[in-house]
């Protein structure tokens, strides 16, 4: 009897241990396998960077115990590496790499995967946006560019990175606050819109700091207006006496538009854990107080932002019911 006794005592203590050990073990979690960084872009631009500067945070500062491994599918504007995580779900060792398009695309095309799947890690960084111009062209400010597409409307063309893209978003935004009309020119990449741009191709494109600066550093282009609530705070000069500091905010120039940037966005697989996503949390968390990370934004000319958590979701469903009410007056959103 007693040792009958003795035995449920032990066990009972055995237990009681082990439901003390357990959230500590969970809380504990790390990858033991080797994790896939996936880039919705090509190599070389702006998303492959972006996870590229991530991975060698992490490796150099040791920031998780395994090795990252970077992979490019951009096909479908970047789908292709979302459908791929999407038919990871549960497995901790993906993370996709992308812009708030990851959760745009599905309103406005047809893709193989459906966001609601995914777990959103971190919002790291943001890419603002200016309105330029031709340096020698015929519109040296907003006011001579929007008189111009009022007094003929569509005879101004503006160029941007693809149809239904960020650059295409942001120029039926200004359409719509301007009450003026343009014709949007689509192109490959941001790249090639400021090379079509400086080339005097196009009136004016919507193109972000970094994809830009050296065309405005070689007296080819010039910022009309950066879509920020304050001006830029990027020190230096670019070109002569003038830095992206002295660029006009496009509200206090007459568009009525406060903010719009692209945010640079990490995914995760569904059916993780909440240790697991807490453990990418933390390790982006850890990313962005580095001093590579830091100067790659700085070198990017990209705005701090960082968002986890509860914020992140709150973000992600008011920028997509923002766009969402766009999509829908200018027929975007896709039929089912």
């Amino acid at each position: 009897m007693r040792s009958a006794f003795r035995f449920a005592s032990l066990a009972a203590a055995s237990i009681g241990a082990f439901a003390v050990t357990m959230p500590a073990m969970a809380a504990d979690w790390k990858p033991t396998r080797p994790v896939e960084f996936v880039v919705t872009a090509g190599p070389g631009g702006g998303t492959d960077q972006f996870a590229r500067v991530v991975q060698a945070v992490v490796q150099k500062h040791k920031l998780m115990p395994v090795p990252i491994i970077v992979t490019n599918k951009g096909g479908g504007a970047g789908s292709e590496a979302l459908v791929y995580l999407q038919s990871s779900e549960g497995d901790p060792t993906r993370l996709v790499f992308s812009t708030n398009l990851a959760y745009l695309m599905p309103m406005i095309t047809k893709v193989g995967y459906q966001i609601e799947n995914m777990t959103p890690i971190a919002i790291m960084a943001a890419d603002e946006f200016l309105l330029w111009s031709n340096a020698d062209g015929p519109y040296q400010d907003v006011k001579s560019l929007l008189d111009a597409a009022r007094a003929k409307p569509g005879s101004i063309k503006v160029g941007g990175a693809q149809s239904k893209d960020t650059d295409h978003i942001l120029t039926r935004q200004i359409e719509m606050a301007t009450d003026v009309k343009v014709t949007y020119v689509p192109f490959k990449s941001g790249g090639e819109v400021a090379a079509q741009l400086s080339g005097g191709h196009v009136d004016a494109n919507l193109n972000n700091p970094s994809e830009n600066v050296s065309h405005w550093r070689a007296g080819k282009v010039q910022p009309l207006c950066v879509f920020t609530k304050e001006r830029m705070t990027i020190a230096g000069k670019v070109h002569g006496d003038k830095g992206f500091s002295d660029v006009p905010t496009c509200h206090e120039s007459g568009i009525a538009i406060e903010t719009f940037n692209m945010p640079r966005t990490v995914w995760a697989a569904g059916g993780l854990t909440p240790e697991q996503v807490k453990y990418y949390e933390d390790v982006m968390a850890k990313v962005r107080e580095q001093p590579e990370f830091k100067a790659w934004i700085e070198r990017g000319l990209q705005t701090e932002m960082f968002l986890t958590g509860q914020a992140l979701k709150d973000y992600i469903v008011a920028d997509g019911n923002k766009n969402k009410a766009q999509f829908e007056k200018d027929g975007w959103l896709v039929k089912d």
